[in-house]
């Protein structure tokens, strides 16, 4: 085989393996396809540049907002829980102390009240039960049992007229016993 022809196919082969790369239509014939020269006047991945970002911060706002409302609303049952036990233990202490049953009812739902409110429940959810071992619930020796539920709201959800949306309702019970020398 002469050296000449021999040249002429290495370069076309040479020119059908660089079309072939470049993304040529048909790498037989070398010849481009008018899709072929849009494809390739692009400059890759200009189209697209910022998108990641904008579907990071997209993603990432609608999966955070329901974690951080139900962090929030365990927080807010917590609270709860932590109001109700003090209400409790407070209003069993207060009840014990009082003179008469009708002042010590009245000393015992103040201090739930107040309870409530230092652990930002100030707008009457919470109920107080009083139950005496005896019957008669100031004599000495008598067991009082004080018991505070409270119905825990969902937060930053208003109040709807007739109808109260809560996340749960917690409780508590403490009690003390009447001392023999008031």
């Amino acid at each position: 085989m002469p050296r000449s022809s021999r040249n002429t196919m290495g370069r076309t082969f040479l020119r059908q393996r660089l079309a072939g790369c470049r993304g040529a239509g048909n790498q037989k014939t070398g010849v481009r396809g008018a899709e072929d020269e849009r494809i390739d006047d692009r400059t890759p991945g200009v189209s697209e540049q910022g998108n990641a970002v904008v579907e990071f911060v997209f993603l990432a706002v609608l999966l955070m907002i329901p974690v951080v409302y139900l962090v929030i609303t365990v927080g807010q049952m917590q609270g709860g829980a932590y109001a109700v036990t003090g209400a409790a233990d407070q209003a069993a202490k207060v009840y014990v102390s009082a003179p008469d049953p009708a002042s010590a009812r009245a000393a015992a739902e103040e201090a739930v009240l107040l309870a409530m409110a230092d652990h930002g429940f100030s707008d009457g959810r919470a109920r107080l039960d009083i139950s005496c071992e005896p019957a008669g619930c100031l004599s000495p020796g008598a067991l009082v049992t004080a018991t505070v539920t409270l119905a825990v709201p969902l937060p930053l959800v208003p109040s709807l007229p007739g109808g109260a949306l809560t996340a749960a309702t917690v409780d508590a019970a403490a009690s003390q016993i009447v001392g023999r020398f008031r």
